[in-house]
């Protein structure tokens, strides 16, 4: 089964959200050395990149009973958000549901 899911966030405090993804970052023993330097380079170059860092799809579903996370993959990129724009309507994919699915709205 496959969880589609697409959030359009307004990050209020940019450097409070870098400062947190380098302190997760430094906490993290499993970033290799040769690696940490580049990763905390993009973190503070690019605000959508330690968003990325900070959330985690295995975080959403860990706790779900009877589900296993096989596979997840999340990017983030910055736009420019128009909430009257067609380009934004959050139920343009309600008309494309195979039988069977259930959609949540929260």
């Amino acid at each position: 089964m496959r969880l589609h899911v697409e959030l359009v966030i307004e990050v209020e405090d940019e450097s409070a959200l870098t400062k947190a993804a380098l302190e997760r970052m430094a906490a993290d023993p499993e970033i290799p050395a040769e690696e940490r330097a580049h990763a905390e380079s993009t973190v503070t170059q690019d605000t959508a990149e330690a968003l990325a860092y900070l959330v985690d799809p295995f975080d959403l579903v860990t706790d779900v009973p009877g589900v296993d996370l096989a596979q997840a993959s999340w990017s983030s990129e910055q736009v420019d958000y128009d909430p009257d724009s067609p380009d934004w309507d959050l139920d343009e994919d309600d008309d494309t549901s195979d039988e069977g699915e259930e959609e949540a709205t929260g």
